[in-house]
């Protein structure tokens, strides 16, 4: 353990953050795959129930349609599992709010259920790490379908449209396999080099976000190699080339960061993977760490985050109730997507939220003619909305918002044209009030353990370092074991950093041992290095041959 002193009391509240809140990013690299999926799943069950003329059942078949926006991140054998999950959570909420719609018309047990379905669905999406985009989409069909009249007898039917799109959705996610096999898992091992490359450019001087940031697309890269029990020749080049991007974050002054881009670029498409030497030692025990932790080890830390939900979701919908909104379940929606790690990131999110909201309430008065020239037309518009949320929101969540916003406005006239007045007016209403009672809840639910996680990640940190430690002592230390404690005390400093970053963000809570994490992540990473160096895998500067050993 450490023995450096705490570091000095700071002020148990932090100020809230304003500045880049609504800073325009680069766009996700893969942008184009939800964009592209999500039009293909909607697109073939919306036009034929245009055909059939029955738009008015399209809420149902969107519901399944909607589930191709996920997983897109996961190798195809994980991301077939996953989009089951989806489907199944998806169907799963929809009966439970199709069924309370059909058996009461009270507005507050609607809205009820309603938020223990979204605090449900907030969990079980965090805890599994099933998104982007989590939880949000799921809540807004359930909270949506709540309040759609409905009888116990259309229920069959409407569950099973909206089962027929969701196996829909799941082929058209999983198609890209046949072209691209391994394209998921060479774009996480790319996003891994490039990261490690340019904290390499720094020299080992940057700050200590990039080394954070490299380490998470690293662990990130491991994750997708590992979600999958199968090794190929392929995937074995892949891992090899993941060493040698933690390597060069252990080790950035002695690493080559020209080569680690040139293997990232070499990731694209579908030629040969590059191949990295490695020693014949770490070549054999090149096995992997568990990079994950179980389900219910991640529950526990989400009890505040699911009473947040909850209680916000209520609270928010029971408000727009009282002020006469005729869709509650938008103020339910919007408190639901507030949440995130802590509160600072939950502020953030609600500021964009309202921003996106505005914009989106403008753009759809402007668009609105259009999509009133016939049901072809709403359509269309929708489609088009759909593909621009997915281009606009990995660059900020505002901007995706403010094609979200007329889309879910154009999906309530699918039954038949409302008042663009009324419905606008409602939707602003019912943002504010989901923004401003949501974040009121998320303040009033304090983490009161995010402290104690620090404090754990600390002492996991703290034993991995001194594992890797005894082991460099030795004269000739088990090579399996060597490499097990470097990778273990890898994965150590990144939930260290990941932690240290979410409770610093929480509201009202004890001060932080910031001075005992920035130590903790120094001599972490000078471990790393020298076992890094013991083991012989700091990157070759000479030609760009590939050894004997490397060979798959």
């Amino acid at each position: 353990m450490s023995s450096a002193t705490p570091a000095p009391l700071s002020p148990p509240a932090r100020r809230l953050p304003l500045a880049g809140v609504l800073r325009v990013g680069r766009p996700s690299d893969i942008w184009f795959k939800p964009a592209l999926s999500v039009v293909a799943a909607i697109a073939p069950p919306n036009l034929i129930l245009l055909a059939l003329g029955r738009l008015d059942l399209a809420m149902y078949t969107m519901a399944g349609s909607l589930c191709a926006l996920y997983a897109h991140n996961r190798p195809y054998a994980a991301r077939a599992g996953a989009l089951v999950w989806v489907v199944l959570g998806m169907l799963g909420g929809l009966a439970v709010a199709l069924v309370a719609a059909s058996l009461t018309g009270s507005a507050v047990v609607l809205v009820t259920v309603g938020a223990l379905l979204a605090a449900a669905q907030k969990v079980l999406c965090d805890a599994t790490r099933v998104g982007p985009p989590g939880h949000v989409v799921l809540t807004f069909v359930s909270s949506a379908s709540l309040f759609a009249p409905q009888t116990l007898a259309q229920v069959p039917g409407h569950l099973a449209a909206a089962a027929a799109t969701g196996v829909w959705a799941w082929l058209v996610c999983m198609a890209p396999a046949l072209v691209r096999p391994h394209g998921p898992e060479r774009r996480a091992t790319a996003a891994a080099l490039r990261a490690a490359a340019a904290y390499a450019d720094t020299g080992g001087t940057g700050e200590a976000r990039a080394r954070a940031a490299g380490y998470a697309a690293v662990q990130a890269a491991w994750q997708s190699l590992l979600s999958t029990s199968a090794r190929s020749r392929t995937r074995r080049a892949l891992e090899r080339l993941v060493v040698r991007a933690e390597v060069a974050l252990a080790a950035p002054t002695e690493a080559d960061a020209g080569r680690l881009r040139a293997w990232a670029g070499a990731l694209r498409g579908t030629g040969p993977v590059p191949q990295a030497g490695l020693p014949r030692a770490a070549v054999d025990e090149l096995l992997g760490v568990d990079t994950t932790r179980g389900l219910w080890a991640r529950l526990g830390p989400l009890t505040p985050l699911a009473v947040r939900t909850a209680l916000g979701c209520v609270l928010a919908g029971y408000a727009s109730l009282a002020l006469g909104v005729g869709r509650p379940y938008w103020a339910l929606v919007t408190a639901a997507s507030l949440y995130q790690a802590n509160t600072a990131l939950t502020w953030s999110r609600a500021v964009q939220r309202v921003v996106g909201n505005v914009v989106g309430v403008v753009v759809f008065a402007a668009v609105v003619p259009l999509a009133h020239l016939g049901q072809a037309a709403l359509v269309v518009c929708c489609l088009a909305f759909s593909f621009g949320a997915e281009l606009l929101i990995s660059r900020n969540y505002w901007l995706g918002s403010v094609c979200v916003t007329p889309m879910a406005l154009l999906i309530t006239e699918f039954a038949g044209y409302q008042k663009p007045g009324e419905l606008m007016t409602e939707r602003l209403v019912d943002t504010v009030v989901g923004a401003l009672v949501g974040f009121a809840a998320a303040v009033a639910v304090t983490d009161r353990r995010a402290g104690d996680r620090v404090e754990r990640a600390l002492t996991a940190a703290d034993r991995a370092r001194e594992r890797a430690a005894r082991l460099l002592a030795e004269p000739h230390p088990d090579a399996a074991a060597l490499e097990a404690a470097r990778r273990g005390l890898a994965v150590a400093l990144a939930d260290l950093r990941a932690t240290a970053d979410a409770a610093a963000g929480e509201w009202w809570q004890r001060a932080l041992p910031q001075e005992r994490v920035v130590l903790a992540e120094q001599s972490g990473h000078r471990t790393l290095a020298a076992t890094a160096r013991r083991q012989g895998l700091l990157p070759d500067r000479g030609a760009d041959t590939e050894t004997e050993d490397a060979r798959p």
